[in-house]
């Protein structure tokens, strides 16, 4: 069977990887002065790992899609900075910060952004594409 809207069923599953992807680099943004979390541990990143899914692998036709096949903490240790009088401060005085750099994390935030801006305008014209397709026979 055909679809009515091609691609769009790829697209609606990137925008759903992408919306994904938006909170975490927003949890990291946010989380990025912890240094306590409930394992005693400072805050480590997150990162989202995209996997392309095939519908038939021997028919390209059929389609594609992406998932989210993983969230994994990054594996960078903190950062550590010396701040004796801080209660998380060890007794050489440093504390141990996540290793989240905001500028990269808010770069990240807009790439993904516009990712789910350009599947919205895939899913906005294959709609107009086939509501035009369907007046073809009225006119």
């Amino acid at each position: 069977m055909i679809p009515l809207i091609p691609g769009a069923q790829a697209a609606s599953s990137a925008l759903e990887a992408e919306r994904v992807r938006m909170e975490v680099i927003s949890q990291n943004i946010a989380q990025a002065n912890i240094t306590r979390t409930a394992d005693g541990k400072p805050y480590q990143r997150q990162q989202v790992v995209f996997e392309s899914v095939f519908k038939d692998a021997l028919d390209p036709s059929a389609g594609s899609s992406v998932r989210v096949s993983q969230v994994r903490a990054d594996t960078k240790p903190p950062r550590l900075i010396y701040n004796p009088g801080h209660p998380d401060a060890d007794a050489d005085g440093m504390v141990a910060y996540p290793d989240i750099n905001i500028h990269e994390e808010m770069a990240d935030l807009i790439v993904s952004s516009r990712a789910f801006e350009a599947n919205l305008a895939v899913i906005r014209n294959a709609k107009h594409m086939a509501l035009q397709t369907l007046q073809i026979g009225k006119r």
